[in-house]
């Protein structure tokens, strides 16, 4: 019985844990609202050639807050909207 509790617990975890790393997709970078220390967010605006998308990060905290980078990255999976 505590082996089966034990399994359910961690595979709950690995399910909350595989969610939350997700990336956010929005379709322009000023959408991006409240951009966090390390987060990242993929910007989908064209900006970036073929088979490549926008990441925007959270690099370092400033006086004004968060200061962003980005760069292009590999497109993972299919296009969605």
């Amino acid at each position: 019985m505590l082996l089966r509790q034990a399994t359910c617990l961690s595979l709950l975890i690995s399910i909350t844990l595989a969610s939350t790393a997700h990336a956010v997709t929005v379709g322009r970078e000023q959408d991006i609202v409240d951009l966090k220390l390390g987060q990242r967010v993929l910007v989908d605006d064209g900006t970036c050639p073929a088979g490549q998308v926008k990441e925007v990060r959270g690099a370092k905290m400033t006086d004004k807050g968060v200061s962003r980078t980005s760069s292009c990255v590999p497109r993972r999976g299919p296009k969605s909207r």
